[in-house]
C-alpha cells in the first residue's frame, strides 16, 4: 500500500462538478492500494499518516501530528501510484489492486483513520474521475509505503 501524503492548508475533491470532500488544515493523502496488501498494510499505514510529525510545534519545527493539530484528512484512491514504468513509455498497472480487493481496503482505510482521529475523515470517490485541488503548505509531501518500511 502506497500513500503519497501532503501537509495541505486546504484541499478538496470535484466529481462531475460537485464537491465531494474539502477539509481546510490537514493532510491530503493519495492512497494506492496493490494486490498482495492487507489489513496489516492498512494498520501499519493508518498509524503512520495519523501519527507522522510533519505539523509544526511553537518554535516552527516539524513536531506534530496531523492528530495533535485537530487537522482533517481527505483521502483519494490513486490507482496510478503503482504504476510501473520499467518498459516503454506506457505506464502499467498490473501491480494495482483490482476493484474486488481494493474497494473493501480502502472503505476499511476510511473506518481505520475515522477511529484513529476520532473524526470522520473527507474522501473522494473510489474508481471516479476526480479533480483534486489543494494548496500544499511547506510544500511538504511524503511518500510512505507499507512494503518498504524504511
Amino acid at each position: 500500500m502506497k500513500a503519497v501524503i501532503q501537509r495541505v492548508k486546504e484541499a478538496s475533491v470535484t466529481i462531475d462538478g460537485e464537491l465531494t470532500g474539502s477539509i481546510q488544515m490537514g493532510l491530503l493523502v493519495l492512497l494506492g492500494i496493490e494486490t498482495a496488501d492487507t489489513q496489516e498494510d492498512l494498520i501499519w499505514l493508518s498509524n503512520k499518516i495519523v501519527n507522522m510529525r510533519i505539523f509544526d510545534d511553537a518554535e516552527g519545527v516539524m513536531n506534530l501530528s496531523v492528530k495533535e493539530v485537530s487537522g482533517n484528512i481527505l483521502l483519494v484512491s490513486q490507482f496510478t501510484l503503482h504504476a510501473s514504468t520499467k518498459k516503454g513509455n506506457r505506464p502499467s498497472y498490473i501491480m494495482a489492486a483490482k476493484h474486488a480487493i481494493a474497494i473493501p481496503l480502502y472503505e476499511s482505510m476510511i473506518q481505520q483513520l475515522s477511529g484513529e482521529m476520532g473524526i470522520a475523515i473527507q474522501t473522494g470517490k473510489f474508481g471516479a474521475d476526480m479533480q483534486v485541488s489543494l494548496i500544499n503548505n511547506g510544500p511538504v509531501t511524503i511518500i510512505v509505503d507499507s512494503k518498504h518500511k524504511e
